[in-house]
């Protein structure tokens, strides 16, 4: 009795891991299935259903691409230097260290300089991860801090999260870019110009793209950057430390601020972009005060 109970103890954290896993693919095809009949919809609202069929090639196409490239493009948007365990011996042992231990391969990790700091996790799987970290935060934070900023990155890798926040933000910069080209063309000879409609529909595309990349990245939810805090603690052994990085890293934000697209800003372990007021209510990010909060309760 002994032994099967300790069993199915030990499988318990497996089980969680796999429901994370399936859970975060679920959300990962709506996402992408979400494009792909937005791209339909604005094809036929432009040409009907010849362009409608276009339009969901061209998705087809992008959400291919969104899949297997998109995180070699958030590292090439913000200029990643990958490192190796000579380049920076300390940095890579300490990545290497709380990899480890939270049963995970070593990640590819990578710099960017940048005096703001900040970082973040991306890939399509564990074995195909990378973390990025700004020189920034090598020089800002004690070794305690460092440790907390990095297990958080880590356990977004251990909780699949990274897939789901890297295609969204390739999705969020398409929807906005192409809805907007789609809306230009409709102010040049699409369907509804010719019935006296399309500079009206045009102007609503134009407005309503970026809200609706806004949108995709708000399906984000916030509750995964609380988890990743929780498991970053669990990895890190205290929670003090990234409850400090976090304390710290507000403090520096608001002095030097990350320089990024909104359509990568969901990546980065701290909010690169302001968000106060209204805009507080479309952040990807929680409070910092609220995490630090729960950190110190933990």
């Amino acid at each position: 009795m002994t032994t099967q109970r300790s069993i199915r103890k030990q499988d318990a954290p497996l089980r969680t891991s796999l429901g994370l896993t399936a859970w975060n693919y679920t959300k990962t095809t709506l996402l992408l299935a979400g494009l792909t009949a937005l791209f339909g919809a604005i094809g036929y609202a432009i040409g009907g259903p010849g362009w409608a069929v276009g339009a969901l090639v061209i998705a087809g196409l992008m959400n291919f691409g969104a899949y297997w490239f998109s995180d070699k493009m958030v590292l090439r948007m913000h200029h990643a230097e990958p490192v190796s365990r000579a380049d920076s011996p300390r940095l890579f042992s300490l990545v290497e260290r709380l990899a480890d231990r939270a049963g995970l391969p070593m990640p590819a990790l990578y710099i960017i300089r940048d005096d703001s700091p900040n970082a973040f996790a991306t890939g399509r799987n564990p074995r195909n991860a990378a973390v990025a970290v700004t020189t920034g935060l090598l020089e800002l934070m004690k070794p305690s801090e460092l440790e907390g900023v990095i297990a958080h990155e880590l356990a977004h890798i251990k909780n699949r999260d990274m897939l789901i926040m890297t295609v969204a933000g390739a999705i969020s910069g398409a929807i906005s870019m192409i809805a907007q080209i789609l809306g230009f063309s409709m102010l040049f000879g699409g369907r509804d110009s010719e019935e006296g409609g399309g500079g009206i529909s045009a102007l609503l595309m134009i407005i309503l793209a970026p809200i609706m990349a806004m949108l995709i990245q708000m399906s984000i939810s916030r509750g995964r950057e609380y988890e990743a805090d929780r498991v970053g603690a669990q990895i890190a052994g205290n929670p003090r430390g990234l409850a400090d990085a976090l304390d710290r890293l507000a403090w520096a934000q608001e002095r030097v601020p990350t320089r990024t697209s909104p359509a990568t800003a969901h990546l980065f372990i701290m909010q690169p972009l302001s968000a106060e007021g209204m805009a507080s209510m479309f952040s990807t990010h929680p409070p910092i005060g609220e995490r630090v909060r729960r950190l110190r309760s933990l």
